[in-house]
């Protein structure tokens, strides 16, 4: 099959029943994506399909062909680093990291439809991305300050 991500085409064999986190970070070696429930409880599988948020591990990676698969690889780079990624250092929003590209995916998507969200906008929208080291009011800081980075740089 062929997949599209992170703006590059990639031509996978994978079984019919290969979940796209399996096909990610087996078949691509894009090990940013994480692993941890592997039941869509937890978020820190996320990444955007189509700009929306998903967690790999419930999705087939069959059903994401002819869509835009973006990981956490694909978001920045070291050079010129998101301003969520930069926000979540300036804020010390991660502890242990598991759960950070997870977070880091569900806030692009939230920041992709609005650079103006209220503070129950960011905590309703990251209500599905859990964070067992307790950062949450760091995470929604550093949303809130990306937010305001992103309006500034169109601003200017």
């Amino acid at each position: 099959m062929e997949l599209i991500v992170n703006g590059m085409r990639h031509d996978v064999a994978a079984e019919e029943h290969a979940t796209l986190l399996e096909v990610l970070r087996n078949g691509l070696r894009l090990t940013g994506t994480k692993l941890v429930c592997g039941r869509g409880e937890c978020g820190a599988c996320t990444v955007l399909l189509d700009g929306e948020p998903a967690y790999s591990c419930l999705t087939l990676a069959a059903a994401c062909v002819g869509q835009r698969i973006t990981t956490i690889e694909g978001v920045g780079t070291s050079e010129a680093l998101h301003p969520l990624q930069r926000a979540f250092m300036a804020h010390d929003a991660l502890q242990c990291g598991y759960c950070t590209p997870g977070q880091i995916m569900a806030g692009v998507a939230l920041l992709e439809r609005t650079t103006s969200p209220a503070e129950s906008d960011v905590i309703r929208w990251m209500s599905g991305n859990l964070c067992r080291c307790g950062a949450y009011p760091k995470i929604v800081r550093a949303v809130l300050a990306a937010a305001e980075a992103m309006r500034d740089a169109h601003a200017g």
